[in-house]
C-alpha cells in the first residue's frame, strides 16, 4: 500500500513560532512512518515557506534553546491551481524540484498568520485537504472577544469581560476604565488574538491596569480585560465526529500552578516546576459529563472541525469556559495529547486520527 504524503507545516510569523516548532518535533518523532511520508515545511519568522530537514531532534522542545525555522534559502512552491496537488521547491541555487503530489497538509501553527484562518484559506485556494479547523472556525477561535460573543449566544457561560483598543483607552479613558474596574479585582489582561499566555498580565489593583494594557497592545490592536474566576483550571480535548456520530470529548485534565500567580508562558514551557498537569482530573462522573457536554457545545458553536481544546474554570458548582483553542499545544507532554492518552488513544494514534479527519473533511 502506497504511503500518504503529509506536509507538516510549522513555524510562522507569530510570537508562538518556537512552540509550533516544538510541536513539529513531537509529531515528527511519533508519526507512523509505515503509513505516511512526511514533508516538513517550515515558515520562517519573516513568512518564507522553506523545506526543512525531517529531523525531530532539531525541533524538540528545549527550554534552554527553543527551536526555530532557519531560512536555508529554499522556497516552497504551492500548486498553481486546485487542478494539481504537486508540491515543488526551489533550492538555494534557484533550481526547481518536485516533492510529488500532496495528500494532506497538517498545519501545526499557533497564533496569527496560521491558526487564524489565513493558512487555511491558502490551502483551500490551492485545493489541498488539511487537518483541523476551517477558515471560519479558525478565525473565530483566534479572536477571544468573538469567541466569547459566539459562545455566550450559544448559551455557554464565559467569564465576564471588556474588550478595548488603544484608541478607545486613550480617547475615553474614564469610561473604559470604569467598565474595566466594574468587573472587580483581580483582573486578567490579554491580547485578543494571541496564545500560549503571551502578553498576559494579572492585575491586582487599578494602578497596574495601564501597564498591563501596554504589554497586551504590543501583541495585538485590541485587548481583553477579564474578570478573574476563582476555581480549578480544567480542560479537555475535542475531536470531530466520525460519520454521523457525536462530537468526541476526552477525559478532563487539570493544571495545578505552584509558585506563580497564574499559568503563564514561563510555567507552560520554561519552568518545569511551576505547574503540574494532572490527567485524568479528579471529577465525579456527573461533573465530567457536564464538562464534556459544554465542550462539545462550544466546539459545535464555532463550527469546529478536527480538533480543539476547551479550557474551563470549575467553581465547584459551575463550569465556565475560559478559552477555546483550535490548535492546542501538541507536543507529547502537552495537555491535549495527555487527555486523549488517558482516554485510550496514544499520541501516534491521535496523529493518525487527525490526518484521517482531515482527509474526510468537507469544507
Amino acid at each position: 500500500m502506497a504511503k500518504l504524503r503529509v506536509v507538516l507545516l510549522f513555524g510562522g510569523r507569530s510570537s508562538e513560532h518556537t512552540i509550533s516548532c516544538a510541536t513539529a518535533g513531537g509529531v515528527l518523532s511519533a508519526i507512523n512512518r509505515e503509513k505516511y511520508e512526511v514533508v516538513p515545511v517550515g515558515i520562517t519568522r519573516d513568512g518564507a515557506f522553506t523545506l526543512q530537514p525531517d529531523d525531530s531532534e532539531r525541533f524538540r522542545l528545549n527550554p534552554d534553546a527553543m527551536p526555530q525555522v532557519d531560512d536555508n534559502g529554499t522556497r516552497i512552491v504551492w500548486p498553481e491551481s486546485a487542478a494539481s496537488r504537486e508540491l515543488r521547491y526551489v533550492d538555494g541555487a534557484g533550481l526547481a524540484h518536485s516533492l510529488g503530489n500532496v495528500d494532506v497538509v497538517f498545519p501545526i501553527l499557533h497564533g496569527p498568520f496560521g491558526e487564524d484562518g489565513t493558512v487555511q484559506g491558502l490551502l483551500e485556494l490551492v485545493g489541498l485537504p488539511y487537518v483541523g479547523n476551517g477558515v471560519l472556525a479558525s478565525a473565530l477561535g483566534m479572536d477571544k472577544h468573538v469567541t466569547k460573543t459566539v459562545l455566550e449566544a450559544a448559551g455557554v457561560t464565559v467569564a465576564p469581560w471588556v474588550t478595548v483598543t488603544p484608541a478607545q483607552w486613550d480617547s475615553d479613558n474614564e469610561l473604559w476604565r470604569a467598565r474595566a474596574l466594574s468587573l472587580g479585582m483581580p483582573l486578567f489582561v490579554k491580547p485578543a488574538r494571541a496564545g500560549s499566555s503571551v502578553g498576559v498580565s494579572k492585575v491586582s489593583n487599578a494602578d497596574q491596569l495601564d501597564a498591563a494594557l501596554a504589554v497586551a497592545f504590543v501583541h495585538d490592536s485590541k485587548a481583553l480585560i477579564e474578570q478573574a474566576v476563582a476555581g480549578r483550571e480544567v480542560e479537555c480535548g475535542v475531536l470531530s465526529a466520525r460519520g454521523t456520530g457525536p462530537t468526541r470529548v476526552s477525559v478532563a485534565g487539570e493544571i495545578i500552578v505552584t509558585g506563580r500567580e497564574f499559568y503563564d508562558y514561563e510555567a507552560k514551557y520554561i519552568d518545569e516546576s511551576a505547574a503540574t498537569l494532572v490527567c485524568p482530573a479528579a471529577l465525579h462522573d456527573g461533573e465530567l459529563a457536564e464538562m464534556q457536554r459544554i465542550a462539545a457545545r462550544a466546539f459545535e458553536a464555532i463550527g469546529g472541525s478536527g480538533l480543539a481544546r476547551v479550557d474551563f474554570f470549575f467553581t465547584g458548582t459551575e463550569f465556565i469556559v475560559n478559552e477555546l483553542n483550535t490548535m492546542p499545544g501538541f507536543t507529547p507532554i502537552s495537555m491535549y495529547p495527555k487527555c486523549w492518552q488517558a482516554s485510550g488513544m496514544s499520541y501516534p494514534e491521535l496523529i493518525d486520527e487527525l490526518i484521517q479527519l482531515g482527509l474526510e473533511a468537507i469544507r
